[in-house]
């Protein structure tokens, strides 16, 4: 059976077309991810193989009241995707939204989703980075978006995640599946600020640093950790470093900080990429 996850942006609308008396919709079994023909009887929502589910009414309502989650099919119940995490002691969870869903770490989402997606934010990142080619590393796995789309065009990437809650949550995420079945990433579990230790000087070609709020990983802010991914990208090598919404006032202040460590960890031409809410630097 194919992974399915529901959310409200799915199930509002099987109810409008329970409500017009239709015998038959259009939807995604998989957060927006693809499209199917489903059979709306008086019991609920039947979808076809492969995925092979069938909802109640009452669970579909279930659905479209709850705007902060994405459900999973486990056996005959839905039940949420989110988890809390013993890595870390942080609740994660699963957030919808009109395209890939985002994930909430701690209270924060991973994504950027005001006026944007997660998919379109993700674009972005890798724009900044482009042309992305040759070995990768993505320094914060989060739902794997990152790693998936720079394989595209990579030769490889390595993606490091220190929670392993939060693969947890990529398994249940229909736009995560590429980031276990793809053999051009692999995964490293652990804190990046300690693996990128173990890695060799001149590996990558281009760096994607995408970390959490330096509330949540203030090390992957430090000019400690910047030396060290100076270290690892190859000369003439491109950094892409998110930072957040430059034109709030701690994205300004922050925004200058990096500039600074980057500079002083040796990179050159440190310069903002603001569609990206971030800063790209070179070696």
């Amino acid at each position: 059976m194919s992974l399915f996850a529901i959310s409200n942006f799915q199930a509002a609308p099987l109810l409008k077309a329970r409500k017009a008396d239709l015998q038959t919709a259009k939807t995604s079994p998989d957060l927006n991810l693809t499209m199917v023909d489903v059979a709306l009887d008086e019991v609920g929502v039947v979808y076809p193989e492969p995925f092979d589910v069938q909802l109640t009414w009452a669970q579909v309502t279930q659905v479209a009241a709850d705007e902060t989650h994405c459900f999973r099919f486990d056996g005959d119940e839905l039940v949420k995707i989110n988890t809390f995490s013993a890595d870390t002691n942080r609740a994660i969870s699963l957030y919808p939204t009109v395209s890939a869903p985002t994930m909430v770490l701690a209270g924060f989402p991973m994504h950027r989703i005001k006026d944007t997606n997660p998919y379109q934010d993700t674009l972005q990142k890798i724009k900044a980075a482009s042309p992305v080619s040759g070995l990768v590393l993505d320094t914060a796995t989060g739902l794997g978006y990152t790693a998936t789309m720079a394989a595209k065009t990579a030769q490889h990437v390595t993606t490091c995640d220190i929670d392993s809650g939060v693969l947890e949550i990529c398994r249940f995420n229909p736009w995560s599946t590429e980031l276990f079945d793809n053999p051009k990433i692999t995964q490293l579990h652990g804190d990046v600020f300690d693996l990128i230790e173990e890695m060799e000087e001149g590996t990558y070609t281009r760096i994607i640093h995408d970390p959490p709020t330096v509330s949540i990983a203030g090390d992957l802010y430090s000019g400690d950790f910047y030396v060290e991914l100076y270290r690892v990208l190859r000369k003439g090598g491109r950094l892409f470093h998110y930072i957040g919404d430059p034109r709030s006032g701690l994205g300004s202040r922050t925004t200058l900080g990096v500039v600074k460590r980057l500079r002083e960890a040796g990179f050159r031409s440190v310069r903002p990429a603001d569609k990206a809410y971030g800063v790209v630097a070179e070696k």
